[in-house]
């Protein structure tokens, strides 16, 4: 049983989105000419224990504030239905947050050890920044998404840091061009939180969690949401347009289940039903990377 209450600790469904900006920054450094198999490996290991420590920590700042309770409408997490304890969930934040920064050392000693010293320093510190921006998303008085700032760290964590951080680790140089990739990737990612963020409205608005919905309403939400879908497929056609060839233009078909979604999103009238959406947005953010990637390693 405690087994079972951990498994549904890590939500695991969430972990795609950890997976696609690493996988895309990855793809394109194979396809202009660098790719080192250790090196993608620990950007997945690391890139998916800083998700699980998020998650940990999400469930463990929500509990303490109150803000888990019966008239959430999400999925019931593990501390507020007491199979897990706080303590052990601190525990677990620990275990987990100390193998993110060896993984994540490990990563930057073998992406940057021919490199300069201040890119070495550079990259250390964006680490230890991800590890506390994944603590501190819930957890403290300063929780960063009960003030609505989420959706930026979002999209600068699973985005641009994810993809462009992963192609420079590869690469060894940046190339601008990466960053239209991994900002559609950040949209994307962002409108997850988004989903989630529309579907708990009504509790976290109750509770004092001021997310962007919370601020917006219902309606407006939906034109922020298709803002950032539609300016992720926007980045994902301009880097197809301008730095791909026209045969791996196929990729760009995935692109196709953000319409629909969008569609979905806007003849929803009921906060729950924003869920299955949420599996929707996830999903579709993996499939688009997992489509450029097969497109970028068959060039």
């Amino acid at each position: 049983m405690q087994i079972k209450a951990w498994i549904k600790a890590l939500r695991i469904r969430t972990l795609p989105l950890a997976v696609s900006g690493i996988v895309v920054g990855n793809a394109v450094a194979y396809y202009y000419g660098q790719f080192d198999s250790l090196i993608f490996k620990l950007s997945l290991y690391t890139a998916l224990l800083l998700q699980i420590l998020s998650n940990l920590a999400n469930d463990y700042g929500d509990f303490q504030k109150g803000t888990d309770n019966v008239n959430r409408v999400g999925p019931e997490r593990a501390l507020q239905s007491g199979a897990i304890e706080p303590k052990d969930m601190k525990t677990a934040m620990i275990i987990v947050g100390f193998f993110a920064f060896i993984c994540g050392a490990s990563l930057v000693f073998l992406g940057l050890s021919q490199a300069n010293l201040v890119a070495g320093l550079f990259f250390i510190g964006i680490g230890i920044v991800c590890i506390i921006a994944a603590i501190f998303y819930t957890m403290g008085k300063h929780a960063y998404g009960y003030k609505g700032l989420g959706d930026i760290m979002v999209f600068l964590f699973f985005g641009i840091t994810a993809v462009a951080g992963s192609f420079y680790l590869q690469f060894k140089d940046m190339l601008w061009q990466v960053l239209l990739p991994a900002a559609a990737v950040g949209f994307f990612s962002a409108g997850v939180l988004n989903m989630n963020n529309m579907r708990d409205v009504v509790n976290d608005k109750a509770c004092g969690k001021i997310t962007i919905p919370v601020r917006l309403g219902f309606k407006r939400s939906k034109v922020y949401h298709s803002f950032l879908i539609l300016s992720g497929i926007g980045c994902a056609v301009l880097f197809q347009v301008y730095y791909l060839p026209i045969g791996n233009s196929w990729s760009l078909a995935s692109l196709t289940i953000w319409v629909v979604h969008l569609l979905i999103v806007w003849k929803i009238k009921q906060e729950k039903k924003y869920d299955q959406q949420l599996k929707i947005n996830v999903l579709g953010t993996l499939l688009y990377a997992i489509l450029l990637s097969i497109s970028l390693f068959n060039h």
